[in-house]
């Protein structure tokens, strides 16, 4: 979950890349492997749940690397070196308080119940801890969520090749809309995963040669360090400069507001409850894996972050006013700009090839997890009940092409917004924090009524949305930018689903206890007893091991920003 203050709407036209044929081979190739991976992928494909959580089979390291490069979109990637440009090194807010804990948190607490449950999504579960009519909404909720999200991400591409490659908007979109429906339809999540691993590597060896040559043409760290100190001010290489409450800075959030708002309530609502991300550890071979998964993926998050915010600040360095008028450059021009001045052909080929890879994994993780939702917890559950198991894979190869024409419309949807970063997380703030409230709230009380589910995700999402369209958009309350009114609108939809769902938990009966067990915390299910598979109980595969190196690591990295 990223959100810059600047997002992708459009690039400086003189960005236009000189790219050759050996840039266009690489692409082609890319293109080539993506779809072999699918029709590979498709040979595995035998029942519904091969097709949608590939059969529970894959080990922890696949279902890692999938885990990070699915949320290692496009979107984020140019979006936080736009963040960087503009705000310095608040970035890594979203990356070590924004991310690590609540990843841990997934993995070490969330996933037992998760995976122990046998459930096959995230609504599914609320459906076992509360009752259908949780289930239905937060379905739907979900499913609507994913396809304006994928969407987002099309768009974002749309924005990227159009200003670096010159094809029209609508070819880009279409074009890459096909190719990821051709390899999820194919081989289903499998396809999708196996296709986010070879896309994590092919990200790095984008984002590698531009941080190193841009470090290295503003004299190293240091250089770069005394060029932004002397041009921005000495709060600008630290996390924490200007974020005391009451004081002003131009990212219009103080520490508690980032804490709070950022490192909980829409970090957790984010990491725990969005099945894009959930289903890859639900994929995993066994409890210990799935469990690892998100844990796994915490490592190479704490580091991405020099990936994305070092280009940012090289921008920044390198250009005078960079993201002004006055530069003739957007902050979202960092990387494009730096793939421009930078790379030669070859390499400048993978760059071009990891961005294309990055917003079709974030548009994958998207299409596939919608496919399963819609299939199992809205189609299966509520409209063609008990139809043989073929039945449903064909309906999901099906679905899944309705989803990515759902999809390609939505992202025309998303180029009416100004700033899709902005609207990226609205939609977070949104639909994950109010399921987010309802799945920690009944995970740890007992008493939750089955009914109090239902009513705290409507109360949540609908406070968020009016804190954001009443309050803040008619001018009522005054937020310095719509990343705090984001904050705010996420902590007020949190806070009115909690407060509702204990409301209503007072006047309803609870469910017996008999039918709460492995639903929630202090319970347990057969499932969660399962034992270690050979070699997952080694010290270096515990969980918490894995867990809480991932936390002090984060808090490590934090210290030369801090002063």
């Amino acid at each position: 979950m990223q959100t810059p203050a600047e997002a992708p709407t459009y690039l400086a036209a003189e960005l236009r890349l000189p790219t050759n044929w050996l840039d266009y081979t690489i692409l082609a190739i890319y293109f080539v492997v993506v779809l072999g991976i699918g029709f590979a992928a498709r040979r595995s494909v035998k029942t519904s749940l091969d097709f949608f959580l590939s059969g529970r089979s894959l080990p922890a390291w696949i279902t890692g690397l999938a885990f990070i490069s699915a949320n290692l979109a496009a979107t984020e990637i140019l979006g936080m070196a736009a963040n960087s440009a503009q705000y310095g090194a608040y970035t890594v807010h979203w990356y070590w308080i924004g991310a690590i804990p609540a990843m841990v948190f997934l993995g070490l607490v969330m996933m037992p119940f998760y995976y122990g449950s046998k459930v096959r999504s995230v609504p599914e579960f609320l459906l076992l801890r509360f009752d259908r009519g949780a289930h239905l909404l937060s379905s739907i909720l979900f499913a609507f969520a994913a396809i304006l999200i994928a969407g987002v991400n099309l768009y974002a591409l749309a924005i990227v090749v159009e200003a670096l490659l010159g094809w029209p908007q609508w070819v880009a979109i279409v074009v890459a809309g096909a190719f990821v429906l051709a390899y999820i339809t194919l081989g289903g999540l499998s396809s999708a995963i196996y296709n986010e691993v070879l896309q994590f590597f092919v990200i790095l060896a984008a984002l590698i040669p531009i941080t190193i040559l841009g470090l290295k043409k503003v004299g190293g760290w240091d250089g770069l360090t005394d060029k932004l100190t002397a041009t921005h001010g000495g709060n600008f290489t630290t996390a924490w400069g200007g974020t005391g409450i009451g004081s002003t800075n131009p990212l219009g959030a103080n520490w508690l507001t980032i804490v709070l708002g950022l490192g909980f309530v829409l970090s957790f609502g984010y990491w725990t409850t969005n099945f894009a991300e959930v289903q890859r550890a639900l994929s995993a071979k066994n409890l210990s894996a799935g469990q690892r998964t998100p844990l796994i993926a915490a490592y190479p998050k704490i580091f991405i972050v020099f990936l994305v915010m070092i280009p940012g600040l090289v921008a920044a360095a390198l250009i005078p006013n960079f993201g002004t008028a006055a530069s003739g450059y957007q902050y979202n021009d960092a990387i494009p700009y730096l793939m421009q001045e930078l790379l030669p052909n070859g390499v400048l080929g993978i760059a071009v090839t990891g961005l294309l890879a990055a917003f079709m994994a974030g548009m994958a993780a998207n299409v596939s997890s919608f496919n399963t939702v819609f299939t199992n917890d809205i189609w299966a559950k509520y409209v063609k009940r008990g139809q043989e198991d073929a039945y449903y894979v064909r309906f999901g190869r099906l679905i899944t092409v309705i989803g990515v024409c759902a999809s390609v419309g939505t992202a025309f949807l998303a180029s009416s917004f100004s700033n899709i970063m902005s609207y990226l997380q609205t939609l977070f703030s949104f639909f994950n924090v109010p399921m987010f409230v309802v799945f920690i709230v009944g995970m740890f009380w007992k008493r939750a009524s089955a009914k109090s589910g239902f009513w705290g995700l409507l109360a949540g999402t609908t406070a968020a949305m009016v804190n954001y369209f009443v309050f803040y958009k008619k001018g009522i309350i005054s937020l310095p930018s719509d990343q705090g009114a984001n904050f705010v609108s996420a902590i007020a939809g949190f806070v009115a689903g909690a407060v509702v769902m204990f409301a209503v938990s007072l006047f309803t009966k609870p469910k017996p206890v008999a039918e709460l067990q492995g639903l929630v915390y202090g319970t347990r299910s057969p499932g969660m007893s399962e034992a270690p598979a050979a070699g997952d109980d080694a010290w270096y595969r515990r969980p918490a091991l894995l867990g809480w190196g991932a936390v002090a690591l984060a808090a490590v990295c934090y210290i030369p920003f801090s002063f």
